[in-house]
């Protein structure tokens, strides 16, 4: 890499990569990965577990003194009141990775008093490292990354994850399904949400949307698209989204007309009477934009007239929003 990489940059690459060395050999035979399960289709393998305890052994050695957020181990490593916290996926795609499927990856964010400052996804079968500092741009390996520059759904290449856990409202996701289907030029859904938002930063995608996703999936590509010139947030638009369960992203003009296509699908606990938030303000992890919602309206207004690049006839940014914070002894709600 020939640009100068911020040190807790630094360190976090290293880890990634030392991570991916772990599952780049085991990837030689699965046969003898041993696996069990944290619930009906939701999968954990000694794989995950060795990379997340290589993860978190690397970021303490450097850091000991920031706070972790794992998905295998929760918040039972590093100091849990820091103002920096870790927030780890160590194999994103564990069920794509036991079947030798090699769309898998390693996710690594770290967040400053709630907002992502550094971020990377390595995917280790392709030896693809994305990166990200706040306001120092992103990128895949040593290019640099920039959203696409469609206007128009209907021309466009949308990215989304399928519920698959006991308990997932199915039903409403068809409707999703269906609805975005019909709107878009083709959906694709290779499995792993971390490299999913990467691709959006890259230009692959022009947007993606998924539910019930936590904190670990999306934090570290949350930062890679927006310093790629992208917006993310809850199906309203808002900023509140990572831990709502529900994201949409996207370069800025796809991104507002999925939103107008996915807010009567929010589950997004909203207060009444509705309260107008004061300019910048935000809530949840708001680093994606000051205000995500008047950003998406302002995008859509500037696209191509077309029937589904219209502004919402409404701005869901004027009703408050109650953050559902994880409960004491909880990671995340589910």
């Amino acid at each position: 890499m020939s640009q100068a990489l911020h040190p807790m940059l630094n360190i976090a690459i290293k880890a990634a990569r030392s991570a991916g060395a772990i599952i780049n050999r085991a990837a030689l035979d699965l046969e003898v990965v041993k696996v069990g399960s944290k619930g009906p289709n939701d999968f954990v393998s000694e794989i995950d577990r060795a990379a997340e305890e290589i993860i978190i052994q690397t970021l303490l050695e450097a850091y000991p003194g920031h706070g972790i957020l794992a998905e295998e181990s929760g918040r039972t490593h590093g100091a849990r009141h820091s103002e920096y916290t870790w927030i780890i996926d160590p194999l994103d795609g564990t069920t794509n990775f036991l079947h030798g499927f090699p769309v898998y990856a390693v996710s690594i964010a770290l967040a400053h008093r709630g907002q992502v400052q550094q971020a990377v996804v390595y995917d280790p079968t392709r030896n693809d490292l994305f990166f990200a500092s706040k306001g120092r741009g992103a990128f895949c390996n040593d290019r640099r990354l920039r959203v696409s520059r469609r206007t128009r759904l209907s021309d466009s290449l949308i990215g989304t994850g399928f519920p698959f856990r006991k308990g997932d409202n199915f039903k409403r996701y068809l409707k999703m399904f269906e609805e975005v289907m019909h709107s878009c030029a083709g959906l694709r859904r290779p499995g792993a949400a971390a490299l999913d938002l990467c691709y959006v930063a890259a230009g692959y995608y022009d947007g993606f949307f998924e539910t019930g996703l936590n904190p670990w999936d999306v934090a570290a590509g949350s930062l890679i698209i927006t310093e790629a010139g992208g917006l993310i947030g809850n199906f309203t638009g808002e900023s509140d989204y990572l831990y709502q369960r529900e994201v949409v992203a996207g370069n800025p003009k796809v991104y507002g007309q999925l939103v107008q296509l996915l807010t009567p699908y929010t589950r997004v606990i909203k207060e009444e009477p509705a309260a107008a938030p004061a300019e910048g303000a935000a809530t949840g992890n708001a680093e994606a934009v000051p205000n995500a919602t008047q950003a998406f309206v302002n995008a859509a207004a500037d696209a191509a007239p077309a029937p589904e690049a219209a502004a919402p006839a409404a701005a869901p940014a004027r009703k408050s929003v109650r953050i559902r914070k994880p409960a004491a002894g909880e990671d995340a709600p589910i």
